[in-house]
């Protein structure tokens, strides 16, 4: 069970470890963005499901869905000084899939873009803080089964919901900077075996991600 201390725990140590890898002469740079501005990032972002993941059939059966690691990337464009329209985009994530008293039944991938608009507080120094708000679109597909479904079809139904983020970017030189930031992403799906309804998938994770920027 993953518990609430520990997101945060992770959530804190990712938006302050950039710090450590700046060189001593990286507070000469500017953060700072302006309108007209695009910001790519790139990177590696670790997405953690909520621990209770839902019940299926008829609440006989709890739903666990694992973590994962993939690349991603973003590019921003920023529309005033201070405010930007972000999209994520990576590499397809891969998440087991297992139930109470059967263990792992299978795993399922999925491509997560959202677009979120952002608010950076350029502060005149090399760092700057942003938040942001937006929608996710979830895509599922190559559901696969295993062990106690092997002989069944397991499909997820797509999902839309809302994403919430925190992050800094930490300039190393005037164009380059290093960024961590934190997402909540509302995925929720219909599960269905055979073709039919067996209940919804909660995965509400929160993710980590940690990259390389380059502003132009």
């Amino acid at each position: 069970m993953r518990s609430t201390l520990t997101f945060r725990s992770l959530a804190l140590a990712g938006l302050l470890a950039p710090a450590a890898l700046l060189p001593a002469h990286a507070t000469a740079a500017n953060a700072d963005v302006s309108a007209g501005d695009w910001l790519l990032r790139g990177g590696l972002t670790y997405i953690s499901p909520k621990s209770d993941n839902g019940e299926l059939t008829d609440n006989d059966l709890g739903v666990d869905v694992g973590s994962s690691t993939r690349p991603t990337g973003t590019v921003t464009y920023m529309m005033t000084d201070n405010l930007g329209l972000e999209l994520l985009v990576g590499i397809p994530f891969k998440h087991d899939i297992a139930l109470d008293g059967l263990g792992n039944v299978g795993y399922t991938r999925h491509l997560p873009p959202t677009l979120s608009l952002q608010y950076h507080f350029n502060t005149g120094t090399a760092y700057r803080p942003y938040l942001g708000a937006g929608v996710n679109y979830t895509h599922f597909f190559d559901e696969t089964t295993r062990g106690a479904l092997s002989d069944h079809k397991l499909r997820l139904d797509d999902s839309w919901g809302v994403a919430l983020q925190a992050g800094i970017d930490l300039a190393v030189t005037d164009n380059w900077f290093v960024n961590a930031e934190v997402r909540w992403i509302d995925i929720e799906s219909t599960a269905r075996l055979n073709g039919e309804r067996i209940g919804t998938v909660e995965i509400d994770p929160w993710t980590f991600g940690m990259n390389v920027g380059y502003r132009f």
